[in-house]
């Protein structure tokens, strides 16, 4: 497959009073046309910053891209124009907010919103702007959809706002959408519903995927390639399957080690991840997971791993992988 987003070296710090904030760190990834890619990691690591630098949605100031490039179908979107980036975004790369409530406008109509998208994009006209927004909504399995055209916000619950949110990142049929923990506020149902049919739609629309979360189980089920970060940096990069039968860096194990799961025995106590998240102004040389890490050695403070190949298409950075490795295999 081709590949349709090309992330290098890229680096958004925050330039506070408190200190510089180095949110993302150096990351480096794609995604193909078509594929589904996850990116895991615990509240503050960076995946929602990393989103947001796709889209040129950084707030400046504080916020800054400051290195690396973002390459969409071989153009890097750090160098257009915000003219330019505005024909981007939404038309060619969408993106589903985590909460939509505060994502959609409260004082218009679901209607309204939805063709003044399309017609913005699209240059259609208003009949035509409807019509699609019917189409849609009834896509994403809105019932009634000519009633919800008429309604607030307000009117219609989580999973159903969540819907129209899908409904608007899909309108102007986009190469890639960005799902930003697209089901954190829903319950346990509606989030299996949302997911299946971000999956089924994506599949059946050739639309390429980036879903960030910290739900492993999402991970499993939904996830071609799998991204995990910490403190601003990919520690680890493979398939789902990798990432969940052989992980080779100790925070993705921890994170494994945290869920709960079928197979254990129901008085099986989690084993949740020791310590909190660095404080991301005071970084230094060493790896950033070290002071949680169960497998850390005096090398680990002396100088960060870099990202080594454990096999075609699976990385990690940890200089105690094999031990990791060890570990896992030992527990299968």
């Amino acid at each position: 497959m081709a590949k349709l987003l090309e992330i290098e070296n890229l680096k958004t710090h925050f330039f506070t009073s408190a200190g510089t904030v180095r949110a993302v760190d150096g990351i480096t990834y794609d995604v193909e046309e078509g594929e589904t890619v996850a990116v895991v990691g615990e509240s503050g690591c960076g995946k929602s910053v990393s989103a947001l630098s796709i889209l040129r949605l950084i707030p400046d100031p504080p916020g800054r891209i400051v290195d690396g490039s973002i390459k969409f179908q071989g153009r890097d979107l750090a160098s257009l124009s915000d003219e330019q980036m505005r024909k981007v975004r939404g038309r060619e790369i969408a993106m589903v907010f985590q909460e939509p409530m505060t994502s959609l406008n409260p004082v218009l109509t679901i209607g309204l919103q939805l063709t003044e998208t399309l017609q913005q994009h699209m240059d259609i006209s208003k009949e035509d702007a409807e019509a699609r927004a019917l189409d849609l909504l009834d896509k994403v399995g809105i019932s009634d959809p000519k009633r919800r055209l008429t309604q607030y916000p307000h009117h219609l619950s989580g999973g159903m706002r969540q819907r129209v949110m899908i409904a608007l990142a899909l309108s102007c049929d986009p190469k890639l959408i960005i799902a930003d923990e697209p089901t954190t506020a829903l319950d346990v149902t509606i989030q299996a519903q949302i997911l299946e049919l971000m999956k089924n739609l994506t599949r059946e629309l050739g639309v390429a995927l980036i879903v960030i979360t910290h739900n492993l189980g999402v991970v499993a089920r939904y996830a071609d390639r799998v991204n995990v970060m910490y403190a601003g940096k990919i520690i680890e990069s493979g398939t789902a399957h990798d990432i969940y039968h052989n992980p080779r860096h100790p925070y993705t194990l921890a994170l494994l080690r945290s869920v709960p799961r079928m197979d254990q025995p129901r008085k099986a106590k989690l084993d949740p991840v020791d310590g909190q998240p660095p404080d991301l102004t005071k970084l230094d040389d060493g790896c950033s997971f070290r002071p949680r890490c169960g497998f850390a050695i005096e090398k680990c403070g002396g100088s960060a791993p870099v990202l080594e190949q454990i096999k075609d298409g699976h990385i990690a950075a940890c200089w105690e992988r094999e031990k990791v490795a060890g570990v896992v295999e030992a527990s299968t």
